[in-house]
């Protein structure tokens, strides 16, 4: 199914993903998702900090990490394993919390 503009305003962003990304199930479409996961992760992370008014090399003196490692995560060029997440985030001064969809 090619994507088409339903009409002024709205289009049929499920055939836009497989057109781009390819099926769900894919490896393609496996592969933009992961790639959209890291990029939001980074971009979270890169709020946080901002917000916190710290800078990358603070925050990784903090984690106990470098600079450069941190400009990876906020770049979406890298993934922290989830303990690291919580130790940036705690660093920061944030709290996570997750909630359950029924």
């Amino acid at each position: 199914m090619k994507a088409e503009k339903k009409d002024e305003e709205f289009f049929d962003v499920s055939a836009l993903m497989d057109e781009r990304f390819g099926k769900k199930g894919t490896p393609e479409r496996a592969e933009a998702e992961e790639k959209a996961y890291a990029f939001y992760t980074g971009q979270i992370v890169e709020d946080a900090r901002k917000k916190a008014k710290i800078s990358q090399a603070e925050l990784a003196r903090r984690i106990g990490s470098n600079r450069s490692y941190v400009s990876r995560i906020e770049h979406g060029q890298t993934e922290p394993k989830i303990s690291t997440f919580y130790r940036i985030m705690n660093a920061l001064g944030c709290r996570i919390e997750y909630s359950m969809q029924l």
